[in-house]
């Protein structure tokens, strides 16, 4: 799922004398940031209740709806398979993946503040297109603008918020993006509730409300200062102490300053972010971090879930309302688990959130599979008690998702790259991860009619090869500074091994890091 952070560029040479008061402009510079997260939850949650709306369905596809309709024996899982209807989802994330890549270089030279603004403007005028379309032309026109605002949001927002959190409060500030994010779309199922019950525009208000947060952010960002690393980035070295004075809320900024001023000058020395990336000396952060963990965040299933709720609810014959109510109840339990990382993830550590999750995901997906094997299809239609008890399997299923892939899917990456390539790396990172969420929601309801309840089979083998993937090949992260984390993969008895020359190189360039250009 979309959300996320990215830790701040300080080499961490001085992080000992760092000092920061609560102030509150920082706060107000996080609910700015915090509404790059509600942008991207709003449209997760918005569309799957959308394109289950008769309204939504009889104007722009009505096969899809007289098939809905239609008590035919075989169409219990394919109600919704229709190639178009799920291009209205997937064609966001297919523009996101690629505005993300016009989004790094503008983030790095401009400013993160830049990003933010052309994202809720882009935003904005997709919201409006959606409300006013009259036909899909229009409607997917309006979802390219929405993804060129989530691929430019998703790029920038992260960034300004960890570059403007304290060091010592900057897992628990990354992880707002994740948490508004679970806001948005718990807001967009209530709004969705509230909005199928209007006829026959409701649809036009659920997507029209998009356009609220956009403001917002647009807003904010107006209002907002430039971080103090970008600033240092683009050489305005005064205004950046005076910024750095402000959210820290305290003068005495000589120590975090100095190293902001040296990591900058190490990263302008990289010419070329992506072709360093490949070096063998970032081979664990392409792979994990860049590769690995983007692409496993979206093969749980959970965001397919998030999608659809409402279509899969009503495919498993619930009736609109309750299918609606029944995602509402879901999305609770994912902004729940949130809460539950934001606090205890310093403490309890990733690798463990990952494992323990990935069991409890695991067990969740076969038992739902089975459930549907015995109880569903044929035209049969789910009692009031099987169906109850889907909805709570579901929803400690959301519950350790979004405790663990969710937000930490964007949080461990984030701790993986060095300043040089952050901005490389963080484009690579969005850009794999609308790749695949494009790619789950294009084949989800196309899957679910041709796989059937094999479907949530297939996701829990696919969990079970990405916590195979953590527990062999990712190290534990809690409490290790950014500029130390070089050393686990020095010390892991797989990663020495893919490093090891690189490795020799580094020291004996006296003993200190080769600049890879």
């Amino acid at each position: 799922m979309a959300g996320g952070g990215v830790e701040s560029g300080a080499t961490g040479k001085r992080a000992h004398l760092y000092e920061h008061k609560f102030t509150h402009y920082f706060a107000f510079t996080c609910v700015v940031g915090a509404l790059g997260g509600s942008l991207f939850g709003y449209d997760l949650g918005v569309s799957g209740g959308v394109t289950s709306m008769d309204d939504f369905l009889k104007e722009f596809f009505p096969k899809v709806y007289r098939r809905k309709n239609m008590h035919l024996n075989e169409t219990d899982y394919c109600k919704y398979d229709d190639q178009v209807l799920t291009l209205f989802t997937s064609s966001l994330y297919i523009s996101a993946l690629v505005m993300t890549f016009f989004a790094s270089p503008l983030t790095r030279s401009k400013g993160r503040r830049a990003s933010i603004i052309v994202g809720a403007v882009s935003f904005l005028i997709g919201a409006i297109l959606n409300a006013a379309a009259k036909n899909i032309a229009m409607l997917i026109i309006g979802r390219v603008f929405l993804g060129g605002g989530i691929g430019f949001g998703n790029q920038a927002v992260p960034l300004y918020l960890s570059e403007m959190a304290p060091a010592k409060n900057r897992g628990a500030v990354n992880q707002l993006f994740q948490f508004t994010t679970c806001a948005g779309i718990l807001v967009a199922n209530l709004v969705n509730y509230i909005t199928n019950k209007i006829h026959p525009h409701g649809w036009r208000i659920s997507l029209g409300l998009a356009g609220v947060p956009a403001v917002l952010m647009l807003i904010g960002g107006l209002m907002c200062a430039e971080t103090p690393n970008s600033l240092v980035e683009q050489g305005r070295l005064e205004e950046a102490r005076k910024v750095l004075e402000k959210v820290r809320g305290t003068k005495n900024v000589d120590a975090e300053f100095e190293d902001l001023k040296e990591a900058s000058e190490e990263a302008r020395a990289v010419k070329s972010p992506f072709k360093t990336l490949l070096k063998r000396k970032y081979r664990p952060q392409l792979i994990i971090g860049a590769l690995g963990i983007p692409a496993f965040q979206q093969l749980t299933g959970n965001n397919s879930i998030l999608f659809y709720a409402p279509v899969i609810f009503q495919s498993l014959g619930f009736g609109a309302n309750a299918a609606l109510f029944s995602s509402f109840i879901t999305n609770g339990a994912l902004l729940v688990a949130t809460v539950i990382s934001m606090f205890m993830v310093d403490k309890f550590g990733r690798r463990k959130f990952f494992l323990e999750a990935g069991f409890e995901m695991i067990c969740c997906m076969v038992i739902t599979a089975v459930v549907l094997a015995v109880e569903f299809g044929h035209g049969k239609v789910l009692g009031k008690g099987i169906s109850a008890f889907l909805v709570i399997v579901i929803f400690l299923f959301v519950l350790a998702y979004g405790r663990s892939w969710g937000p930490l899917g964007w949080l461990v990456p984030s701790e993986l790259f060095p300043l040089e390539i952050r901005s490389a790396a963080q484009s690579m990172v969005v850009c794999v991860n609308m790749i695949f969420t494009a790619l789950v929601a294009q084949l989800f309801l196309l899957s679910l009619c041709h796989l059937k309840y094999g479907i949530f089979l297939l996701f829990g083998g696919l969990i079970f090869c990405m916590s195979c993937f953590v527990f062999f090949l990712l190290p534990e992260t809690k409490k290790v500074p950014i500029e130390e984390i070089y050393l686990l993969f020095e010390n892991h008895w797989f990663w020495k091994n893919v490093i090891s020359d690189q490795t020799q190189d580094q020291k004996a360039s006296n003993g200190k890091p080769v600049a890879t250009v």
